[in-house]
C-alpha cells in the first residue's frame, strides 16, 4: 500500500511512501547515508515567454507551471546547490545519483554536481524516438534529454550491472545513447479533465533501464521530485524500495493511485545476468569434499581426447602431470591456459556432463541461504 505522509522525525526511513513537502527540507530530515540511489528530475527552468502554438494555431500544452519558474539563473543555481547537498548527505558511501534535464538546465546542474563533490561516471543521452516537433521552425527539433550518472565521490564504489544491461541490448555492450519513446498512449496519465496529469512524465522504460542497471532488489531508491510516481511504480515492479517527495497535492494523488495498481514481479523474474567475477567462488576441492566427485573418479575432456583422475585434495593427475583442473588441462592441450570448469567432464548414467554443472548447483544453494 502506498502511503502519503509528512515527515516529523528521522528515527526511521519511510519506505514506499510519498512524502509531502519541500524536497530540501524533507531530505534534510531523513537519516544520513540511508539511500542507495537517487533519481532526480528537477525543474528545468525553461524560461518560456508567452504561449506556444502549433501551425494550426492550437495551443501547445507546454511546461508553464509555477514550480518550473525561477526569478533568475542565480536563484536556480542556489536551489540546485541546496538540493544536491541534501541528496549527497542521504546517499550511502556506495550510492549514486541520476539527474535528468534539458539544455536549459543540465549544464548548470552538472557543474553543481561537481562542486558538491559528486564524481560524474557518464552522461547518457536519451534520444526520443518520437520527439515533439519544433513548431516555430527557428531551431532544431529538440529530440533528446541528458542524464548525468554520478557516484558520491571520486573513487567511490557504486552498483553497475553491466551484464544485465548487455542482455537488455541483445548481447551488445550498452552505449550511452538510449533511443526510447517519450511517454504517450496508455502510459500517459490524465487528470479528471482528460488533460496530461504531468507535463514532463517520464516513460517507464527509461526508469526500468536505470534501475536494472544501477540498483539491486531490496535497494532504496529516492526521487525528490516525484511527480506522478514513475520512479516509484518501476521500483515497486522491480522489487526495490522507494521514497518519493512531492509538494504538489494533485501529483501525489495521481501517484498514489498509480502505484497502488502496480504489482511486483516475482523473485525469479527479478534476477538479472551478472558478471562471472561477481558470482561466489567455488573451489574444485569443494566438489570432492561434498562427494559430488569421488577421489579416483575419471574426468574427460570433450571428445575424450584426454583424461585425468580426481585426487583427494582437489587436484588432478593425468599423464604424470599433477595440478589444478586448469593446470592439468593446459598442459595436456599444450596451451598457456585453460578454463578447467568448461574443459573437464564427468560421466553419469551414460551421459557426459561438464563439471561446471556441479559448481552452479553449489552457487544456487549459496544464493538461497538467508543473508
Amino acid at each position: 500500500m502506498t502511503k502519503m505522509t509528512k515527515i516529523t522525525s528521522a528515527s526511521a526511513l519511510p519506505l514506499n511512501t510519498i512524502l509531502d513537502g519541500d524536497c530540501i527540507d524533507v531530505m534534510n530530515s531523513l537519516p544520513e547515508a540511508s539511500v542507495d540511489l537517487i533519481f532526480a528530475d528537477p525543474p528545468y527552468n525553461l524560461q518560456l515567454k508567452g504561449d506556444l502554438h502549433r501551425p494550426d494555431n492550437s495551443r501547445v500544452d507546454a511546461v508553464d507551471d509555477h514550480w518550473d519558474q525561477f526569478a533568475s539563473f542565480e536563484v536556480y543555481d542556489k536551489f540546485t546547490k541546496a538540493w544536491l547537498k541534501a541528496a549527497r548527505r542521504l546517499l550511502k558511501p556506495n550510492g549514486a545519483i541520476w539527474v535528468i534535464g534539458s539544455y536549459h538546465n543540465i549544464f548548470r546542474v552538472g557543474a553543481a554536481l561537481q562542486d558538491e563533490g559528486f564524481w560524474i561516471l557518464n552522461d547518457v543521452v536519451w534520444r526520443k524516438a518520437n520527439p515533439m516537433p519544433n513548431f516555430r521552425g527557428k531551431r532544431f527539433t529538440n529530440a533528446h534529454e541528458t542524464m548525468i550518472w554520478a557516484s558520491k565521490g571520486e573513487g567511490g564504489k557504486y552498483t553497475f550491472n553491466y551484464e544485465a544491461l548487455k542482455s537488455l541490448n541483445e548481447g551488445i555492450q550498452m552505449r550511452s545513447d538510449w533511443v526510447l519513446p517519450i511517454c504517450n498512449g496508455g502510459e500517459r496519465l490524465k487528470d479528471a479533465n482528460g488533460d496530461k496529469a504531468h507535463p514532463t512524465q517520464k516513460p517507464e522504460g527509461l526508469l526500468h533501464r536505470v534501475l536494472v542497471g544501477s540498483t539491486n532488489p531490496g535497494d532504496v531508491v529516492l526521487d525528490p521530485f516525484f511527480g506522478t510516481g514513475t520512479t516509484g511504480a518501476v521500483a515497486k515492479m522491480l522489487g526495490r524500495d522507494w521514497i518519493g517527495i512531492e509538494r504538489e497535492a494533485a501529483y501525489r494523488e495521481v501517484a498514489t493511485r498509480r502505484i497502488a495498481d502496480v504489482r511486483k514481479y516475482d523473485k525469479t523474474a527479478l534476477e538479472v545476468t551478472r558478471a562471472k567475477r561477481s558470482e561466489p567462488r567455488v573451489p574444485f576441492g569443494q566438489l570432492v569434499e561434498r562427494g559430488m566427485l569421488r577421489p579416483g573418479e575419471e574426468l574427460f575432456s570433450l571428445g575424450n581426447r584426454h583424461k585425468a583422475k580426481v585426487r583427494a585434495d582437489g587436484t588432478l593427475i593425468g599423464n604424470d602431470v599433477k595440478g589444478s583442473i586448469h593446470q592439468v588441462g593446459a598442459h595436456l592441450e599444450g596451451a598457456p591456459s585453460c578454463n578447467g570448469w568448461t574443459y573437464w567432464h564427468f560421466k553419469r548414467d551414460g551421459k557426459v556432463v561438464p563439471i561446471d554443472v556441479l559448481r552452479q548447483q553449489i552457487r544456487a544453494e549459496m544464493e538461497e541461504r538467508p543473508h
